[in-house]
C-alpha cells in the first residue's frame, strides 16, 4: 500500500494475538492486490486500461467500494475524485523539478470527473467513459484497509486493538492499561513532533497534511493533494485531522476538507453525525468542530 502499517492486539493469550496480527496483515495484502493501480494484474489496473473502450467485470468488494467513493463525490460536490490519477501523475511530487503548463494541466483536468464512472449494478462492471481516465485509491484505500484488518482481528477475538495505516489510525476498546488511546497530531512544521494530542475510544482518526509529500519550486511548497476543480495543489491548509467511527469515510473526509479549506470544511463537518474535525492553516491557526476535544503539551 505504500505506507508502513502498525497492527495492536490486546489478548490474555499471546498466540491467539499474534495470529490476529499475521491474519490482519495479509487481509491488507489482499486487498493491496485488489486496489492497487500500480500493480497491472489488479482488477483496478484492468479498469483503467479499458477507459474508453468497455465495461469490466470486478468482484463486488471493489465495485462497493467504488461506489461508496463515489458517495463521497457527491457529498463533496467533486472536491473528492477516485478520478485524480492523470493529475497526481501530471503534477508528479515525488519526482517533479518543475511546474506542469497551464495547457497541460488544463487537458488534463478534462480526465477528471467522477460522474464519467459507470457502474453497472445488474453485471457488477465498472466503466470509465473517456480514454485515458484513470481511478486510484489514494486517498481512500489506506482507511479501507484498516477497516477490514480490524474486521478480521475482531473476528479472531480482539476484544481491544488499533491498526495504523500509514497514519490513518482505527482503534476499537482500550489499551492494555484500560484506557483511551492516546493519538498525537503532527505539527505540520515538524512532523516528527506533535503539537497536541486526543483521546479515543472505537473510533478512526486520519490526518492529511501538505507535509507528507511536495516539492518546493522557487521557494513555494506544493502538496501531493490536488484539487480538481483546478488542477493546482491544494493551498491555505497545512493539516486536517478527522475523527469518525470509519476509517474509510476518515480518509476520504480528511482529503476533502484540506481541499475545501476552513470555511466550506468545517461548513461540511457541521452537517455530519459523529464526525469531528481540527483543521490548522497556513498561519498555523487552530480550527475545530464543536465537538473536538484536543489537549495541548
Amino acid at each position: 500500500m505504500g505506507s508502513r502499517y502498525e497492527l495492536t492486539a490486546i489478548h490474555e493469550n499471546v498466540r491467539v494475538a499474534e495470529k490476529a496480527v499475521v491474519k490482519g496483515i495479509e487481509e491488507i495484502h489482499r486487498i493491496e492486490k485488489l486496489i492497487s493501480s500500480w500493480d497491472p494484474q489488479s482488477q483496478t489496473s484492468e479498469i483503467n486500461t479499458n477507459a474508453g473502450n468497455k465495461p469490466v467485470v470486478v468482484d463486488r468488494e471493489l465495485f462497493d467500494l467504488i461506489g461508496r467513493s463515489l458517495k463521497v463525490s457527491e457529498l463533496t460536490n467533486g472536491v473528492f475524485d477516485i478520478s485524480f490519477g492523470p493529475l497526481g501523475k501530471l503534477w508528479n511530487i515525488e519526482n517533479g523539478k518543475q511546474l506542469p503548463s497551464q495547457q497541460k494541466i488544463d487537458s488534463t483536468r478534462k480526465l477528471v470527473n467522477y460522474k464519467n464512472i459507470i457502474l453497472d449494478a445488474a453485471n457488477c462492471s465498472v466503466f470509465l467513459s473517456i480514454p485515458g481516465m484513470k481511478i486510484g485509491f489514494g486517498a481512500i484505500g489506506k482507511g479501507y484497509s484498516a477497516n477490514r484488518a480490524k474486521a478480521i482481528m475482531r473476528s479472531l477475538g480482539i476484544k481491544n486493538g488499533m491498526v495504523n495505516a500509514g497514519g490513518d489510525l482505527t482503534t476499537w476498546g482500550h489499551t492494555i492499561e484500560n484506557k483511551g488511546w492516546k493519538i498525537g497530531i503532527a505539527d505540520p512544521d515538524k512532523k516528527e513532533k506533535y503539537t497536541g494530542w486526543i483521546e479515543v475510544k472505537n473510533v478512526s482518526v486520519v490526518t492529511s497534511g501538505n507535509y507528507e509529500k511536495f516539492i518546493e519550486i522557487d521557494g513555494k511548497k506544493y502538496t501531493h493533494i490536488i484539487d480538481p476543480r483546478t488542477g493546482y495543489p491544494s493551498e491555505g491548509v497545512k493539516s486536517v485531522t478527522i475523527i469518525s467511527p470509519d476509517a474509510e469515510l476518515s480518509d476520504a473526509l480528511a482529503t476533502s476538507v484540506f481541499i475545501l479549506g476552513v470555511g466550506e470544511g468545517l461548513k461540511l463537518i457541521s452537517k455530519l453525525k459523529n464526525v469531528e474535525c481540527l483543521i490548522i492553516d497556513e498561519k498555523n491557526q487552530f480550527w475545530q468542530s464543536k465537538g473536538m476535544k484536543l489537549n495541548f503539551y
